[in-house]
């Protein structure tokens, strides 16, 4: 969903943006793949057997029940809401660049949008979510198709000397941040392993789809940025220049990332659901589904919750590509990078030839700094956006911000 900000990556980060696009990609395949070997051990017999089912029994595997559960439900939790949230926020920034004219601020807009998405407090069966997920697609793959044939169209007025080869620190931690969220699929890969006919084919999936992905990202974000050089915006879309393209466009993706919101809302009421809501011995609070599998007045209560607190989170935060790279700094890098390289190192450690080691601790640190440092700059972004100031105090251009 969020490739329509990969140009303004490239704006921020230039020709390595495009490399660590690559090289991201490579980084989150591997760590999916031992992701998913953590979730087996192996039998007497010496056959790999899966004892665990998800992300969290890995945890609690390594860290314990008490912490290991909490820790990593924590951060898929933010990580689901701040994509919600994200959406919603998309939404209203994509409606007001169609309308730029009307008197409607960014805010009466995100309210407007999340009128329809009260709806999703009544799903109740992954079935419905996995429809609307189909559709959502669809309408992907028609946008950037529209994008991509607009850029060719234009190949002639191309700003090839616009892409920087150096490295702006203000920024780039910013693009990587970016690059990293829009990887982060290691939170269902224990589940989609889980439900494959051939298991043996998880490791071909994992390499077709990052390789796809990688090259797909790679080729849209640099021939979008080329298109519109430094006039790139947080989301492209807003600078095609027909009133009409730019509305059709808009629109479609408005509905597209309607659509793309019940998936992750869903798996964080579930996760909510499973934290507080089960009912004694297990915790405090009943069910939020009864018998029936009709929703009780507090389930309905805690769903409209979140989609309201979505909707909030996106009024008081409204930088839609800085909020990504904040997002992706944190969770993402832990999530996709660190977590799944520890957690290898501590449960297959006297099985693993050194290359194997000195990959995942590699990773690990590559984790932690990019983390680190793209938390620092991205949030410094984030307080000068608000005061309607460029991302980086040195910067003589002043970058496009969603105000």
């Amino acid at each position: 969903m969020f490739i329509v900000s990969f140009p303004y990556t490239v704006l921020q980060g230039g020709y390595w943006a495009v490399v660590a696009m690559v090289l991201v990609a490579y980084i989150c395949c591997h760590t999916g793949n031992i992701l998913v070997d953590c979730l087996y051990d192996l039998d007497p017999m010496g056959q790999r057997v899966r004892v665990r089912s998800s992300y969290v029994d890995i945890a609690t595997a390594v860290w314990g029940a008490r912490y290991g559960a909490r820790i990593v439900r924590c951060a898929q939790l933010i990580e689901l809401l701040m994509t919600c949230i994200l959406y919603v926020l998309l939404c209203g920034d994509l409606i007001q660049g169609s309308f730029p004219n009307t008197p409607l601020t960014l805010t009466s807009w995100i309210l407007l949008c999340t009128a329809p998405l009260l709806a999703c407090a009544f799903l109740t069966s992954l079935v419905r979510v996995s429809t609307l997920s189909m559709w959502c697609t669809v309408a992907h793959m028609l946008i950037n198709a529209i994008i991509l044939i607009y850029c060719f169209t234009k190949a002639d007025q191309w700003r090839w000397s616009d892409v920087q080869v150096r490295i702006d620190i203000w920024t780039f931690p910013i693009s990587l941040g970016i690059i990293v969220f829009s990887y982060t699929s290691q939170i269902f890969l224990p589940s989609l392993e889980g439900k494959l006919r051939d298991r043996s084919k998880f490791k071909c999936m994992m390499t077709w789809t990052h390789l796809t992905a990688a090259v797909f990202k790679a080729l849209f974000s640099y021939v979008g940025f080329l298109t519109w050089g430094f006039d790139t915006l947080e989301v492209v879309t807003n600078n095609l220049p027909s009133l009409s393209l730019k509305l059709i466009v808009n629109i479609i993706l408005v509905c597209k990332a309607m659509l793309s919101y019940p998936l992750p809302y869903y798996a964080s009421v579930e996760l909510l659901e499973a934290a507080f809501f089960r009912g004694a011995p297990h915790t405090c609070c009943p069910p939020c589904l009864d018998d029936q599998h009709v929703l009780r007045w507090w389930g309905l209560s805690l769903r409209l919750g979140l989609v309201l607190f979505t909707c909030a989170m996106a009024i008081i935060v409204p930088h839609f590509a800085l909020l990504m790279g904040l997002i992706g700094s944190f969770t993402g890098t832990m999530l996709s990078f660190v977590w799944p390289c520890y957690f290898h190192l501590r449960l297959r450690w006297f099985a693993m030839s050194r290359p194997a080691r000195a990959l995942d601790v590699c990773i690990i640190v590559l984790g932690l700094a990019c983390g680190g440092i793209g938390i620092y700059y991205s949030a410094h972004a984030l307080t000068r956006a608000f005061r309607g100031l460029p991302p980086s105090p040195v910067h003589t251009l002043k970058l496009p911000l969603s105000n």
